[in-house]
């Protein structure tokens, strides 16, 4: 099962954690975890790439494990931002777990 944990701070997403293999299929054929890298590769891109952040957000990646933690001292805007794109993954996620039960948890958990 693969498990996503968001991790949270006084209502805010600072980051988050995504370990372990789904199971649905063998590896080159999982779509649960297909969809989970492509999601947040897409996540990653546009806080990267599309928003410019000035200390950009990097993906540590260790075998069926992602990670990422928001840099500090963002300013107002792109903390709006981060949150909307975080928020946007997590609700994502949440749906597939819906489709993918068996395959994918997702949770929150407070700092």
């Amino acid at each position: 099962m693969t498990t996503a944990i968001f991790r949270t701070e006084q209502g805010r997403i600072t980051g988050f954690i995504i370990e372990g293999h789904s199971g649905y299929a063998e590896a080159g054929e999982d779509i649960v975890c297909a969809a989970v890298t492509s999601a947040v590769r897409l996540t990653e891109t546009a806080l990267n790439d599309v928003m410019g952040l000035a200390a950009p957000v990097k993906i540590r990646e260790k075998d069926a494990y992602l990670s990422l933690r928001l840099p500090g001292g963002l300013s107002a805007d792109a903390e709006e931002i981060c949150q909307i794109l975080l928020t946007a993954l997590m609700v994502y996620l949440s749906g597939l777990r819906d489709e993918y039960p068996a395959y994918l948890e997702v949770r929150e958990q407070e700092n």
